[in-house]
């Protein structure tokens, strides 16, 4: 008997994505933007970036994204770096990698132009 190793519940790639992406604006996170790197880099599928403005925001944006996906979708990040205090918050989904930036450090280190050749996603638009 194969045993399957997935869970029924898991999400992966485009649909993780944009489940981050929704859950960040339902905390009203800012300028949030996702893009598609997978074929200009191996670290991940997709990235996410978006922006809050404040530090207590910044948490709530954190909080509401894992709990978000892991009551919803089953799954948690498999790593989180960074700290509120440094501004900075990156959770690893594996195939996603969502930035949580204070909007003054996200202007101070302009990560979209790191990504300038990746193809960015209508999050608004795409179905899940």
């Amino acid at each position: 008997m194969e045993i399957d190793i997935k869970s029924k519940h898991e999400i992966v790639g485009r649909a993780l994505a944009l489940a981050c992406a929704r859950a960040a604006e339902e905390i009203q996170a800012e300028d949030i933007r996702v893009w598609d790197i997978s074929r200009i880099s191996s670290i991940t599928d997709y990235m996410i970036v978006c922006s809050a403005s404040s530090m207590p925001h910044l948490r709530a944006v954190l909080r509401e994204i894992s709990r978000h996906i892991r009551d919803e979708h089953g799954t948690r990040p498999v790593n989180k770096e960074g700290n509120p205090e440094a501004r900075w918050v990156v959770l690893d989904f594996i195939d996603v990698m969502v930035h949580v930036m204070h909007a003054k450090t996200r202007d101070f280190y302009g990560l979209e132009s790191l990504w300038a050749d990746a193809v960015e996603v209508n999050w608004h638009e795409s179905e899940a």
